[in-house]
């Protein structure tokens, strides 16, 4: 996945700042396109500066738990096999 030049707090920041002004000079200003930043606007529609780093938060700790349920169903099928085999 490309990375971008804008962390989601930076996006977000220029969002509020193309509502208060057109989206054209927030586009301009900042070098992206108009399409990008609708394309933000749709993924980051209402949040605040806060939220985008709450969301952030979450998406890693989510990450990390889906890790954790994967290692735990490998431990699980591995045991599986060791008793389903005949001694």
């Amino acid at each position: 996945m490309r990375k971008s030049r804008f962390t989601e707090e930076q996006m977000v920041k220029i969002l509020r700042e193309a509502d208060k002004t057109s989206v054209a000079d927030a586009a301009k200003k900042h070098g992206v396109s108009e399409q990008t930043l609708y394309t933000w606007r749709r993924r980051f529609g209402g949040m605040d500066v806060a939220d985008t780093k709450r969301l952030k938060a979450l998406e890693a700790e989510n990450g990390r738990l889906k890790k954790l349920l994967a290692d735990r169903d490998l431990e699980v099928d591995v045991l599986k096999e060791i008793v389903a085999k005949k001694w």
